[in-house]
């Protein structure tokens, strides 16, 4: 049966022989392995070109940010699943990647789209950031939703790590509309919705990214590339002293049951 286009069976990633590996122009053993970094390489594999300097150190910097944040809901997935099928890496990291949603780590992508969606506003409608900022924060007001990229649960005070993002994207001298966007935001957010929302990590990610040329729709990589990387370190802690079955006692521990008791057996 076929089912949508058939025409156009097109890649413009790799390709191979019996000689060599093809990988975005590049011969992979001739020019890639042991001449590119993996985060320049990630850059090339995702968008066709290799990074410049700047793009590549903002790629690193975000990748660096968010690839480690303790036992998380993700980890935790990923641990109890290791712990329950020692044997089963494969099927643990992907039980971590599956937990990574719009609330936990996801959340780059929604803030992404959220920011992209906002300078489109500004470059369509001739308004100024300011402007749309104040009338984007208005409408989430109205609709009870939640500032995608502001506000964390932890670091109500302000994210350290989207603050030390920031920094280095004015060292790199990448800072465009994404990031003015967000900072108009947040400077306006806590009038508006009458309570702190400082830019959180999440936020920090795509204003960057977006703003260093990384392709919009791709942007939920990021958070799923570094996470991959925090989640094995604690694979690999957890095959040597596992935890998992303890998190897993202490959750039956800390739920208490509400459902209806038991039938009498009336016989």
């Amino acid at each position: 049966m076929r089912i949508g286009k058939q025409d156009q069976a097109l890649t413009a990633i790799a390709a191979s022989d019996a000689v060599s590996v093809t990988v975005r122009g590049n011969d992979l053993c001739r020019d890639l392995i042991g001449g590119i970094n993996f985060t320049d390489y990630f850059w090339l594999l995702v968008t066709g070109d290799r990074p410049s300097a700047a793009q590549g150190r903002i790629t690193d910097a975000c990748l660096v940010a968010i690839a480690e944040h303790g036992l998380v809901p993700s980890v935790q997935a990923a641990r109890m699943t290791l712990a329950a099928g020692p044997d089963a890496w494969q099927g643990a990291i992907a039980a971590g990647i599956l937990g990574m949603g719009s609330v936990v780590a996801g959340s780059s992508e929604t803030a992404g789209r959220y920011l992209g969606e906002l300078v489109d506003r500004v470059r369509e409608s001739g308004q100024d950031t300011d402007t749309v900022a104040r009338e984007s924060l208005e409408e989430l007001k109205a609709r009870r939703q939640k500032v995608p990229g502001l506000g964390h649960p932890q670091h109500s005070s302000g994210d350290p790590r989207a603050d030390r993002l920031l920094a280095v994207a004015a060292q790199e001298g990448v800072e465009g509309e994404h990031i003015a966007m967000i900072k108009a935001v947040a400077r306006h957010a806590p009038g508006i919705m009458n309570r702190p929302l400082p830019i959180n990590v999440s936020g920090a990610i795509p204003a960057l990214m977006l703003d260093a040329g990384f392709p919009r729709g791709a942007m939920k990589g990021v958070p799923i590339l570094a996470r991959t990387a925090g989640l094995v370190a604690h694979l690999l802690e957890e095959s040597q002293r596992s935890i998992g079955f303890i998190m897993s006692n202490h959750a039956d521990q800390a739920i208490s049951y509400d459902g209806l008791p038991a039938r009498k057996d009336d016989r």
